[in-house]
Order: structure tokens, then C-alpha cells, then sequence
């Protein structure tokens, strides 16, 4: 066994997509009172570890399963499980060491944070495993996987907060922008896929999409994220709600990142490239920061009904 080969199965290059854990526990602190007292960076840190170790287990799954369609790939035929490098012990073993270590680890924050930390695992079986295997289903390949978006978020939350779930509009807000992410993704692929036939080789969800069914429903997410994050937004604190259309700001900018050749939207984990994109992200997380402690009674108006 080449151990090199199987640790890059684990792709812990991909752990960098865990930080969507982080505004979990961002609004945890925020709306529990003396928010800061409740947060444990030890236990932060091995909340992150967790989710490290059982995204791993489900990448090593998902390498040596897509192993065949894969080869249909340009970029993805130079894995090892395409190239026929994989033994299923040596995979099958690592998988079981990674999921069992992270589960027990889990184990140590609470029921609720275990249990998320299950179905983030479960999750990945369903996407990849047949006879389900929702990766070759249509738009349900994108909100499968986009479900990941808000179990990352739940794990953050519930190192603050480990017994009441967060509110649900941001979850499916959180979701939906997930599938957006995720459908940009597959318009970039299939967009700069120079062989269309052989596209629906690599993944059977491909035989139905074609550029417009993915614009339409990376158009179809984006609305549903934005709706429920202003939901969010103006039930909590009127205030954010100033920091929308800069949030907007961030699809639209995404959608111009998809359209480029070789994107970054093919393989997130590698959007530290758009420097740019990643500063303006940081300065509306910033901003929102800043309406946190910024009362504007004035906008009251836009919660308030209009009597006649």
C-alpha cells in the first residue's frame, strides 16, 4: 500500500470548505446573552476536527466509488482511483478508521452535535453509494450535497448551543446558497466540458443538464437563499437588512467567477485565487459585524404595518 495515495484520497486539501461551520457559531454567540463567556476555542477546535475527519471518510468513499466514471474527466482522470491505484481494503479500512474517529469525537459534544455529525456522514453514503446514490439524480445531486452547507453550520452552532436548533429560515437560507454554489459548479463543468457526450459518461446527471436547466436553477437557489436570509435578517435585527444588497453582490459576482475559463467554481476549495471576491466577502462579513452594535430606529418603518 502506497500510504501517500490513500492520505490524498482524503483530500485534506478540501478541509478549507469547513469554515462554513464558523457563522454557525458566529450566531450562536450573538444571540446568547454574554455570547463570548459560552465560546470554548478547545472545543471549537475539536468541533472542526470532527467535521474534518468524517468529510475525509466521505471523500475516500467518494474517490474510489467514482473511480470508473471519473476516467471520462480531464482533470479528474489523474486520480489514483482512475487510474486504477485503489485497493477497496486499504480504502474501506481508512474509511472505517476516519468515520469511527470522528464519530467518537462527536460523541464527546453532546447528543444533538452527535447526531448532526451522523447524518453528515449518512449523507455522504447516500450520495455516493448505489443502489440510492443521488449524485447521478438530477437538481436532487446538488440538494444533497448542498445539505452539507447547513450540518456545518448545525456543528458550530451546537459547540455554543447544544440543545435548541437555530432558526430555520437561516438553515434553509444556508441550504439554498449551497445549491447554489453547487449548480455554479456544475454549469462550469458542463460549460467548459468540450465534449458533451462524453460529459454524460462522467456523471449520469449530465445526460439531462444542459447550460439553461443549470442557470435557471442556480437562479431558482439563489432567490430562495436571498428570501430567507432577509427573513432572517429583518426578524432579528432590522439593521442587517442595510446589508443585503451587498450580499447580492456576492451571487452575481460568483456567477461571473463560474463563467471563466478553468474556475474556481469547479474546485471551491481553491477560490483563495480570487483575492479579490474573497475581500469583498470579508468586508460584508465586516460590515454585518459592524450593524450588529449600530441601532437605526428609523427602519422600524419597514417592519411596521401601514394603518389606514
Amino acid at each position: 500500500m502506497h500510504l501517500p495515495t490513500y492520505i490524498r484520497i482524503a483530500r485534506p486539501d478540501h478541509w478549507i470548505k469547513n469554515i462554513f461551520m464558523i457563522p454557525g457559531t458566529v450566531l450562536a454567540l450573538l444571540l446568547v446573552g454574554d455570547g463570548l463567556s459560552h465560546f470554548r476555542p478547545w472545543a471549537f477546535l475539536g468541533a472542526a476536527t470532527v467535521l474534518c475527519l468524517i468529510s475525509s471518510a466521505n471523500y475516500v468513499i467518494n474517490e474510489f466509488l467514482d473511480a470508473e466514471s471519473d476516467r471520462f474527466h480531464p482533470m479528474k482522470s489523474k486520480r489514483a482511483g482512475a487510474r486504477g491505484k485503489l485497493k477497496a481494503f486499504p480504502v474501506l479500512s481508512l474509511y472505517a478508521v476516519l468515520a469511527a474517529a470522528g464519530l467518537a469525537l462527536a460523541y464527546r459534544f453532546g447528543t444533538m452535535f452527535f447526531v448532526t455529525a451522523e447524518i453528515f456522514l449518512i449523507m455522504g453514503t447516500l450520495y455516493n453509494v448505489r443502489p440510492i446514490r443521488t449524485k447521478d439524480v438530477p437538481y436532487l445531486d446538488v440538494l444533497t450535497e448542498a445539505i452539507n452547507n447547513p450540518l456545518r453550520f448545525l456543528l458550530g452552532w451546537f459547540v455554543v448551543i447544544g440543545n435548541a436548533l437555530p432558526p430555520s429560515s437561516v438553515l434553509i437560507s444556508y441550504w439554498m446558497g449551497g445549491a447554489f454554489l453547487m449548480a455554479m459548479k456544475r454549469y462550469s463543468e458542463y460549460r467548459h466540458f468540450a465534449d458533451k457526450k462524453r460529459i454524460g459518461q462522467y456523471r449520469k446527471s449530465f445526460k439531462y443538464y444542459n447550460e439553461e436547466r443549470l442557470l435557471l436553477s442556480s437562479f431558482f437557489y439563489a432567490l430562495n437563499s436571498t428570501f430567507f436570509l432577509g427573513v432572517f435578517l429583518i426578524k432579528y435585527r432590522i439593521e442587517y437588512v442595510l446589508s443585503l444588497p451587498f450580499i447580492t453582490v456576492l451571487f452575481v459576482w460568483y456567477f461571473k467567477i463560474a463563467m471563466k475559463e478553468n474556475s474556481a467554481a469547479q474546485a471551491p476549495e481553491k477560490l483563495y485565487g480570487e483575492s479579490a471576491f474573497l475581500s469583498y466577502a470579508f468586508l460584508v462579513c465586516a460590515f454585518l459585524g459592524a450593524l450588529t452594535y449600530l441601532d437605526l430606529p428609523a427602519l422600524q418603518i419597514l417592519v411596521e404595518p401601514v394603518r389606514y
